[in-house]
């Protein structure tokens, strides 16, 4: 069809799009209070969830999307407890929005005539799946494969059914789709959601007996894109674009952003971030469990009472519980701001403000060096104390029996059977035209960059369970990567050559930018962990921006059973 073809039957259509939009995955007003998700509670230790994939055009050109579950609530928080069986019926009912890839739709029509959702491997614009990130369970079909599974519009639900692992760290997950080469666009349109592992007062007691409040940050594509700077914004360095389309990081802090921002679906726009609103009684200490559920935005959170940052009692990162090698399990690391990259997590115990007294959140502005996007400051919520407060869905127990000790052996203190080297980096596909695509790439050191092939059935890494690994990841780039792993956490010991004494584990850390000029590039050293079980299998490894991974940044491993011989392992040096 000619392309004037395209046009009119986009606006033939676009009425009824519109239309649907108000009852398919719909979003609060700007400047509303910020509600938290419905909580789905796993009861006599099963939880059992139907959740339906939804999407809708709207009229800007953009597309929400968003998982809902058979009450009809958006994107509901998942609890679960350690040993639970979570039993979750996923049924795709996306459309087709009008603008897939023929080849796309080839492989979706092949995939859906094939008829099975655990071998099809589609990845099309209709496809779904779901990624349990950060729970260590099993990367096979079911549970948490995302390499093959795909489920297709018209199929019957897909069951998936694992065990939360009776060791599994108490504290905050999450669940998200994970098509290869359409992540990015799911993502942005608003299909994630909250996992809980409850439990964690019984690991940091400084939680007991708070109230806690989920808060969930996604990005979204610009509500108001051709709008000028707020008037109360300095001036700043001329508009620039950058190869993907969106606002190119300026180094002030201030402009365009990239992508807007929504706090619990409420949106907070470009350029005057009206922002939502968040109560608590005066004074109230509270748990917030906050996820960076972005698709390429990096957020630098700070809470401000008239404008003097306040201390965030830090508890837990990335679903695990802080200072657990140390004994002071009573603790809390007091920061006046934490950054946290795509698909990261943070727990921390904030007091709200005294009556009278403006409080905002916010996030500061992050650097993502001179390839990167424009994430500038702005306002998230506006925290207003007053003493009609609702009571917060969720209490932690106030006299939790402690977790009981760990019986395995702290990472830190386990010597790697040996150090591997990967790194990102990009390539323009016209090197002579600056405004060509770019490749993306995370290569292991000594290979020849190649963007990731999801129909490859070698796998970039062959490690070992029972065994503990070091991985050293440079950025050889010019902007900002967010390095992810999924089935496990690792330890980070070293950042940007400086040697450090971390007591919790990641799933996900941001590496440095590359400027041009330093005689070594910007590195992390990772001490991987894949003594657990259920890190036996073949999965992948990626940046979690996902415009990057979607775009060939990622790579696969297999790690094979204690059993097998260590000339498999040998031979992946």
């Amino acid at each position: 069809m000619r392309k004037t073809g395209w046009v009119a039957v986009a606006l033939l259509c676009l009425a009824p799009w519109v239309v649907r939009a108000e009852s398919v995955c719909p979003r609060p007003n700007l400047g509303t209070t910020v509600e938290e998700p419905e909580d789905l509670r796993s009861r006599n230790g099963v939880l059992e969830v139907q959740l339906t994939a939804n999407n809708v055009a709207l009229a800007n050109g953009s597309a929400r999307y968003c998982y809902t579950d058979a009450a009809g609530h958006e994107s509901p928080n998942l609890r679960v407890h350690p040993g639970d069986l979570v039993i979750l019926h996923l049924e795709n009912a996306m459309t087709d929005l009008g603008h897939p890839s023929p080849a796309a739709m080839d492989m979706h029509t092949h995939a859906h005539a094939a008829g099975n959702s655990c071998t099809s491997g589609i990845m099309s614009p209709v496809s779904t799946n779901l990624h349990f990130h950060g729970l260590t369970i099993p990367a096979v079909c079911h549970q948490d494969d995302v390499m093959k599974t795909s489920v297709q519009p018209g199929d019957a639900p897909f069951e998936y059914r694992f065990r939360v692992p009776e060791n599994e760290p108490p504290g905050l997950y999450w669940y998200h789709p994970h098509i290869h080469g359409f992540s990015k666009e799911q993502l942005l349109g608003g299909a994630s959601g909250a996992l809980i592992v409850e439990g964690i007062e019984r690991a940091k007691k400084a939680t007991a007996g708070l109230p806690e409040r989920v808060i969930i940050i996604r990005d979204l594509d610009l509500m108001n894109p051709h709008a000028p700077p707020a008037k109360s914004e300095p001036v700043v360095p001329k508009f620039m674009i950058d190869r993907d389309g969106d606002a190119a990081n300026n180094g002030t802090g201030f402009g365009k952003p990239a992508k807007d921002l929504s706090i619990n679906y409420v949106p907070v726009p470009y350029p005057d971030y009206t922002p939502a609103v968040i109560e608590m009684k005066p004074g109230e200490r509270q748990l917030w469990r906050v996820l960076n559920a972005s698709a390429i935005t990096y957020l630098n959170l700070a809470v401000l009472f008239n404008r003097v940052p306040q201390p965030l009692g830090l508890v837990a990162m990335d679903g695990m519980p802080m200072n657990q090698n140390d004994g002071l399990k009573d603790s809390v690391d007091n920061q006046t701001h934490v950054g946290l990259p795509p698909g990261a997590r943070v727990e921390f115990i904030v007091t709200g403000p005294p009556e009278g007294v403006a409080g905002l959140l916010v996030t500061r502005t992050v650097d993502t060096g001179p390839g990167g996007e424009n994430d500038p400051n702005r306002m998230l919520a506006k925290v207003v104390a007053t003493a009609n407060a609702p009571e917060s869905r969720s209490t932690l127990q106030n006299s939790p029996q402690p977790l009981p000790p760990s019986s395995e052996t702290w990472l830190g203190a386990v010597p790697p059977v040996r150090i591997r080297h990967l790194y990102f980096s990009e390539k323009l596909v016209d090197p002579n035209d600056p405004t060509s695509a770019v490749e993306f790439y995370l290569t292991v050191d000594g290979e020849e960059p190649k963007m990731f092939d999801m129909n490859s059935n070698i796998p970039n890494i062959v490690a070992q369970q029972g065994t503990v690994e070091d991985w050293i990841i440079e950025n050889r780039s010019q902007e900002l990567h967010a390095f992810h792993i999924h089935q496990l956490h690792f330890l980070l010991l070293d950042y940007m050559g400086q040697q450090l004494n971390e007591d919790f584990l990641r799933d996900t850390v941001n590496v440095p930018y590359f400027n041009g000029r330093s005689l070594a590039y910007p590195s992390v050293r990772l001490r991987m962990d894949f003594r657990d079980p259920n890190t036996v299998g073949t999965f992948v490894y990626h940046c979690h921006l996902l415009e990057h991974e979607d775009k060939g940044m990622m790579g696969s491993i297999e790690v094979k059973p204690a059993s097998s011989s260590s000339n498999h392992i040998a031979s992946s040096q």
